[in-house]
């Protein structure tokens, strides 16, 4: 059945804008390419920031690295679904290839900071938010602590965020915790929400402003 229409029994067919958030270090990253390899009709944003590309990154698949100043005409422009800084560098998503992508009839899924889905989410309130939490803070600073990126000055900076951020949780739609060595069970209750969203009969259209 298309996309964009009401099937039997009244269930939404229309993409969805599915904004993922959680604190540094939980596995965004590992659920969201998991659930890429996984298939399904998704267009994967790809975020735009000002920070500079770690080992591996690549430009365009995993972020757009820009300049401050390519990303400051964007903000003026409206270009932005979201605008936030996180460790003192800026990030946000083109609105462009959002609006692309629905009008395709593919579910957008978006990661971006807990700024970032607040913003979006009193734009766009058809947008699904989910929140991906660690089973502990503990757990969540051993895996900081074995990526080895981070000063220890660093290391407790994010620990100290995680722990203001594990707090908005109640404020998103769901909440998944993917606990160390279950990130299959994670994707999997990331998959069955998005199906459920899909099935309420009163789901609107997003509207990007």
């Amino acid at each position: 059945m298309p996309r964009g229409r009401t099937g039997a029994g009244g269930s939404s067919r229309h993409p969805l804008l599915l904004v993922f958030s959680g604190p540094s270090g939980v596995g965004k990253d590992s659920v969201l390419a998991r659930l890429k390899a996984r298939g399904g009709e998704y267009h994967f944003a790809v975020t735009a920031t000002t920070r500079p590309p770690r080992p591996g990154e690549v430009d365009g698949r995993d972020y757009h690295f820009l300049t401050r100043q390519r990303f400051e005409g964007m903000l003026a422009a409206g270009g932005l679904m979201e605008n936030a800084i996180v460790y003192d560098e800026h990030y946000g998503v083109p609105k462009s290839q959002v609006r692309e992508a629905l009008a395709r009839g593919q579910d957008v899924v978006m990661r971006t900071d807990i700024q970032g889905v607040a913003t979006i989410k009193g734009a766009v309130p058809q947008a699904v938010t989910i929140f991906l939490a660690p089973a502990s803070i503990a757990e969540l600073e051993e895996r900081l602590r074995r990526r080895g990126a981070d000063s220890e000055e660093q290391l407790r900076l994010r620990l100290a965020t995680a722990r203001r951020e594990m707090d908005a949780a109640s404020h998103f739609d769901h909440v998944v915790v993917n606990a160390e060595g279950k990130l299959e069970e994670a994707v999997l209750e990331v998959e069955r929400i998005i199906a459920a969203e899909k099935e309420r009969p009163e789901r609107e259209p997003v509207e990007i402003p």
